[in-house]
This record gives C-alpha cells, structure tokens and sequence, in this order.
C-alpha cells in the first residue's frame, strides 16, 4: 500500500539548485567542456554531467521534484559504488514551471552554459515537444522524458529520444478496455487545452474507435490552472458512466471532487503522468474508487527485484521521502542512463551512448525488461492498474472487472 507522497526538496548528488529563467537565480557552472556542441561535451576524466529541465514550481511541481529525487537516487548509488568506468555522475536541474517558453530557455542553457552531456527526466508533452528541437539540433541526447506523446517515439524524426515508458495510446487503451470489459460504454474525455492533453484525447478516441465508439461527452480546460468547472458542465450533459482525464494531479483532483460534490456516478480514471501520490493526498477520502493507469511497477511491493533496489537507494538518498510511481520511474530513468554510460566504456561520446541504448539492444534493470530497436525508442510497453481504497492509499488490480460488485 502507498501513503501519499511528499514533494519536499531533498538534497541532489552534487550542489545544485533549480532556478526558472525569468528569476535569474544562480545555478552553479561546472568548468566548461572544450566544445559545448561536440561529442564529448559534459564529460570529464572524473564526471559526466546530466541536465534536466522540469517543474520544480506551479501545478506540476510534485512530478518534477519527484523525478529529481529518483534519478539522484539512482546516480548517487552508482557513485557510491565508485561511479561509472572512473566517472561519477552529476545532475544539474531547473525549473521550467511546466512551461514551455521556460523549458526552450533551460535546455539551451543547460547546453550552451553548463555543457551537460544529455538531457534527462523532463516533464510533460508541451515542454518536451519545445525542447526536443532545441537537443536534436544540438545533438544531445534526450533520454526518458515523463510523458507518453506518441511524437516522441517518432524515432526516424527524433533520433536522439530514448523513451523509457509506455505511451498514451497504450494507457487509454487499457482503460477503454477494462471499462468494456464491464459492460461500460458511455465513456467521457476530460483533458488539459494543450499537446498533453490532445495526445491522451487522442489516444481515448483512438481506442474508443476500435470498438465502434465514440466519447459522449468532452470537456477541457487551460494548462496551469484549475478552470474545470466548464469542463464539468459539459461532461454531466453527457451522464457518463465514466470520464478518462489526462491532466496534472491539481486540476484533476479538483475535477474529481467538484462532480463527486454534485452528485456525478461514475468511474474516473486518469493516466499516469497525473502524479499519483500527490492525487491521493489532494483527494483524502474522496479519492476512493479513482482508478490511475502506471506504467512501472507498483513502487512498494518489494518482491519485485527492481523496486527492492529502488527503495532501498531512495533510503540511502533520503530515509524521509516515501516511495511513489514518480520517483520510481526517475531511478529506472537513472538505471537506464546509467547502463548506456556502462555500455560505452571509458572513451564515453553522444553517438556511443544513444546508439548503446538505442541499439537494437535490451536492458534487464533488475527483472524489469527494456527492448529497444530498428525505429522503436520505446523501452517498455506496461501499463498497470492501480486505485485508491478507503483508505486513501494505492492498492494494485489485475482487472477493473475486479473492483465491482
């Protein structure tokens, strides 16, 4: 079971602190690399150096602070194991506020200024779909972003995209499936007004569409805000039996406790950039029945080997901070990173990495498989189901079918 997840600061590998753009706050400078564009920028006898670009602030910032924490977990463990072929590794961060301006602003200086080696754990569709040109252009790798947008596994076009988890697509066609499964076909679509959104909605009438369906009713609202009271009018003159909402944890949990306020009945169900543990907390004990695609394991069931490792760096990174769905998938987006790092041994390049990873090759973190190959980016094709209890905590299902009387 999963308590609710905090999003307090914890320490990074080394020094560093996230800063938006428009602050001008410092953010330490390592010593630059001989050439920022090249092959071998970031990376020093002693260290390689990661950047990221995510929410630390705003509506998001529980994803962004959650990925951080993971991935640091993961590369302070490899350093203190004595780092990757004589190479510790470092992560730089900022904060973009899951704003794509900001995100634009933040790779060019995490490329340019700070010389990172390659861009991980980003989050959102919007930010990524900015900041993506910006790597490509600039050679840089741009390894497991937190979003399932199918234009990231364009792997012909976005040949510097290595993705970690499932996609959209996927985790709206488990919902679809499982809500059919049951008899349930008055189906709604809530979604955020943006590329995040557009992708999960399309993703919903896609898999609606395979079985002659269309939603009954959709609804929409601004990204950063929690303006859903429209969206909620619009969906209740459908009388849907279940709403799929692609947004972030805020406006999603406003959402689900506005229609639970007027009386709406019916199954809702969100995909997994949501931010689960931060959902539960916002939502208390009117989150019960909330169903949330996952698409890693789920993060306190220590019998699965990858989630044993995973718990444990977090302690040793922070005792304080629980286990969650976010962080887990930042460790496993540092175990990826740094398994390519292995992969290329001591005369470590852009090219090698990316191709190390991308291959055709495979990758077993701990139990937990990764294929990739000839035009699939794409490591992982899970997606799990998960729900609150009463309790207000996450407990695993193996079917929706299981969770009705």
């Amino acid at each position: 079971m999963l308590a609710a997840c905090s999003s307090s600061e914890a320490p990074p590998v080394t020094p560093t602190q996230t800063a938006s753009p428009a602050t001008g706050s410092p953010t330490p400078t390592p010593a630059a690399s001989p050439d920022v564009s090249g092959e071998t920028s970031g990376v020093f006898s002693d260290r390689v150096v990661f950047g990221q670009s995510a929410a630390f602030s705003g509506p998001a910032e529980g994803l962004g602070t959650d990925m951080r924490h993971g991935i640091t977990a993961a590369f302070l463990e490899a350093n203190r194991a004595g780092g990757v072929n004589g190479r510790t590794i470092e992560l730089r961060s900022l904060d973009d506020s899951y704003e794509p301006e900001a995100a634009i602003a933040n790779t060019l200086r995490l490329i340019e200024e700070e010389g990172v080696f390659a861009l991980i754990g980003a989050v959102g569709t919007p930010t990524s779909r900015s900041a993506t040109p910006v790597a490509l252009s600039h050679g840089v790798p741009y390894v497991a972003p937190f979003t399932g947008a199918a234009f990231l596994r364009d792997a012909q076009t976005l040949e510097n995209v290595i993705n970690l988890r499932a996609s959209y697509n996927q985790e709206t066609e488990k919902m679809v499936a499982e809500l059919t499964s049951i008899g349930i076909e008055r189906i709604a679509v809530m979604y955020q007004d943006d590329s995040f959104g557009q992708a999960g909605y399309q993703g919903s009438i896609l898999a609606l569409g395979r079985r002659g369906m269309e939603p009954v009713a959709v609804g929409l609202y601004p990204r950063n805000t929690q303006a859903v009271k429209t969206a909620l009018l619009d969906l209740r003159r459908g009388d849907p039996e279940a709403v799929i909402i692609i947004g972030a944890y805020e406006p999603v949990g406003t959402f689900i406790a506005w229609a639970r306020t007027t009386g709406m009945d019916a199954v809702f169900m969100t995909v997994s950039f949501v931010g689960s543990n931060a959902l539960a907390e916002q939502l208390g004990a009117r989150g019960e029945g909330v169903i949330v695609t996952q698409v890693v394991p789920f993060p306190t069931d220590s019998s699965v080997p990858i989630v044993e490792s995973y718990r444990r760096a977090l302690s040793a990174y922070d005792p304080a901070l629980p286990p969650g769905f976010v962080s887990l998938e930042g460790y496993m987006a540092g175990r990826l990173a740094i398994a390519g790092l292995e992969r290329c041994g001591p005369d470590l390049t852009r090219t090698c990495f990316r191709d190390a990873i991308l291959g055709p090759a495979s990758f077993d973190l701990d139990g937990f498989e990764l294929r990739y190959g000839e035009g699939d980016n794409q490591g992982s094709d899970e997606v799990f189901l998960t729900v609150i209890g009463e309790d207000g905590l996450y407990h695993p299902i193996a079917r929706l079918a299981d969770e009705r009387p």
